[in-house]
């Protein structure tokens, strides 16, 4: 049960923060649930390494909520560009 409950919280995690991102970052987007996901568990992972980087500590981990979603919107952001989605005045 411990790693079927693991997984169930990445997914929780990734739903939540990658849903925030999008909310946070304007525009539309068509990325689906499974894309959300994944952006939040990315952003969770990119929150933990600037978290390290930040204070100094080698341990790579994910990051809390507000470092998920801090890294989600930043995934989101860097996604976008190199897409050339959101792009204003199109």
């Amino acid at each position: 049960m411990g790693t079927i409950g693991t997984i169930i919280g990445w997914l929780v995690l990734g739903l939540v923060a990658g849903f925030i991102a999008r909310a946070v970052v304007p525009g539309k987007d068509d990325i689906g649930i499974l894309r959300t996901i994944v952006l939040g568990i990315v952003g969770s992972i990119v929150g933990g390494l600037l978290v390290s980087i930040f204070t100094g500590f080698n341990s790579f981990q994910p990051a809390s909520w507000i470092g998920s979603i801090i890294g989600a919107i930043i995934v989101l952001v860097i996604y976008n560009k190199v897409t050339g989605r959101k792009q204003v005045g199109r």
